[in-house]
């Protein structure tokens, strides 16, 4: 059983929170797995303003012994603000790879949802989720429809998966939670 309690590792630098007219944005960079940690402390060492948003897992293993650990909530990914000048520097961090974009570069991330994240992580509890795009097929983990199979939906009301008896050839609609959909064939964890 695992259960989870969110955390966040930030740094700012001694500049505190940079002013957006100086250029400083926020940008995804891309660890070597398992290297979050390290490439945070790095981060904070060289004073580079960063965000690590961390959960807290509770797990008894088979022997009976209980561990609490503390991993990233997005696995390979620590959030770094920094202007465009900045960027090769922080590549030169040990364990970052690179930083997300396209071949032109890398691309900011929008201020509002790092920003977001970064104050109101700690009020509820997240757990990392695998990405479910519209029109991938998907399964139901949990509910009365728990085990079924179809095509993710996005309705301006919510999420909805479309399921199809494909004997009959008809399908139907149904409201989920998207906490509730796995990708197909996806085994979520005990």
């Amino acid at each position: 059983m695992s259960t989870a309690i969110v955390s966040e590792n930030v740094v700012q630098s001694p500049a505190q929170a940079w002013p957006e007219e100086e250029g400083r944005s926020w940008y995804a960079a891309y660890t070597a797995p398992c290297h979050e940690k390290q490439v945070a402390e790095h981060c904070g060492v060289r004073g580079i303003e960063h965000f690590l948003p961390l959960y807290t897992s509770f797990r008894r293993w088979a022997d009976g012994r209980a561990v609490t650990r503390q991993s990233p909530l997005f696995p390979s990914y620590v959030f770094v603000q920094i202007s465009r000048r900045e960027r090769a520097g922080v590549l030169s961090v040990p364990g970052m790879l690179w930083l997300v974009g396209t071949s032109k570069g890398a691309t900011p991330l929008p201020r509002i949802e790092v920003e977001t994240l970064r104050h109101s992580l700690h009020l509820c509890r997240a757990l990392p989720h695998p990405f479910l795009g519209v029109g991938e097929r998907a399964q139901i983990c949990s509910g009365p429809l728990a085990g079924m199979q179809g095509i993710v939906l996005r309705h301006n009301k919510g999420t909805r998966i479309v399921l199809s008896l494909e004997l009959i050839m008809q399908s139907i609609a149904v409201e989920v939670d998207v906490a509730d959909l796995a990708p197909a064939g996806y085994h979520l964890p005990q």
